[in-house]
């Protein structure tokens, strides 16, 4: 299917299988017992497919957290206020949020983008202003976007991710912020994967039982009322989805259009990820999913994708946060195949059965 966009996409290639066989012949000469780095070892094989390099490097690492307002907010289904939105990404451009904390920890950027936040945002020198509007449309009540507007988002992104790459970026990280939002990516695990609304929708930003069956009766009334269709990600993306999930699609369309590895955070990034590999479904090899969230529908999505996890440390705050946390392993993931010595390298003995 091609992807409906204004601007032009890099045609997303498969991974480099052959280098890929000689990157797992160098893995199993290294002075270790044989898969003994477990799942480093398949990211660094991984790096190698992406980057069409035997050596792979992290040297720019950045985050890209989106922002925006979900009308479907009105209808209860955050312990917050839609208000939050706005302070938060004032937060972000502080220094003083959780992402800011740990992409300094890592040695990460962030790139903060007002993609559709209820609220005229002050100008400021660390803010890229992409807004389509003022927040989605209540998809209680009709459909949160329009397709052009899918489109538009989706482009945005695009642009943001490639800009950042022209700048030296190697190493990508999704972040989101958004009151509703995982309403949204509940609605989307919904009717990309197939699952009951009941198995792919949890309790946010800490909602009581009582709010999340309200949620639930949302998210079951639109998906029965809009009837999304999971063969035209961008139909689904338009009806029940929001504007930083959308620009958070284009951001992993230009990451792997670039041959770039997307680190997915969690559950919102979960969901951009479905959309994006239902319109382009080879950018699954250009994905390493960060953690598991303790969103239930997370662990569905992360299913449908073919990925797994690299943590499971009970996060569900998004940001960026799951994605920063795992970006040094993937440049421990290089640090093993570039720098450690085969058994002829270092003169030590192989097995002998």
């Amino acid at each position: 299917m091609g992807i409906p966009m204004s601007i032009p996409l890099p045609v997303i290639e498969a991974l480099d299988e052959a280098l890929m066989q000689q990157a797992q012949r160098r893995l199993d000469q290294l002075t270790k017992p044989l898969g003994s780095l477990g799942r480093l070892e398949a990211i660094a094989k991984q790096l190698v497919g992406i980057r069409r390099a035997q050596h792979p490097h992290v040297t720019e690492k950045v985050i890209i957290t989106m922002a925006a307002d979900h009308g479907v907010a009105a209808e209860g289904v955050s312990a917050y206020p839609q208000a939050v939105t706005a302070q938060m990404v004032a937060n972000f451009l502080r220094g003083g949020a959780g992402i800011n904390v740990l992409a300094r920890h890592v040695g990460a950027r962030i790139v903060v983008v007002d993609m559709g936040v209820a609220a005229a945002l002050a100008p400021h020198p660390h803010l890229v202003s992409r807004k389509i509007r003022a927040g989605t449309s209540n998809f209680a009540h009709g459909p949160a976007m329009t397709r052009e507007e899918a489109s538009a988002a989706i482009a945005a992104g695009c642009d943001i991710a490639q800009r950042e790459i022209e700048r030296g970026a190697d190493l990508i990280g999704t972040g989101d912020m958004g009151i509703g939002n995982t309403t949204a990516s509940s609605a989307i695990a919904a009717a990309m994967t197939g699952q009951p609304v009941e198995r792919v929708t949890g309790h946010g930003t800490g909602i009581d039982e009582r709010a999340r069956a309200k949620k639930l009766a949302v998210i079951q009334r639109a998906l029965k009322q809009h009837r999304p269709d999971p063969s035209d990600p961008l139909d689904v993306l338009a009806k029940v989805g929001g504007f930083e999930i959308a620009g958070l699609v284009g951001v992993i369309l230009a990451g792997a259009g670039t041959r770039r590895p997307v680190v997915l955070d969690g559950f919102i990034s979960g969901a951009a990820a479905l959309i994006a590999a239902g319109l382009e479904p080879t950018v699954r090899g250009y994905l390493i999913a960060s953690h598991r969230s303790q969103e239930p529908g997370h662990r569905l999505m992360l299913e449908h994708l073919g990925l797994q996890p690299l943590l499971d440390l009970d996060l569900r705050l998004g940001e960026g946060t799951g994605a920063a946390l795992a970006m040094p392993l993937i440049e421990a993931a290089c640090r093993i195949i570039n720098d450690m010595a085969t058994f002829d390298e270092a003169g030590v003995s192989t097995r002998s059965h």
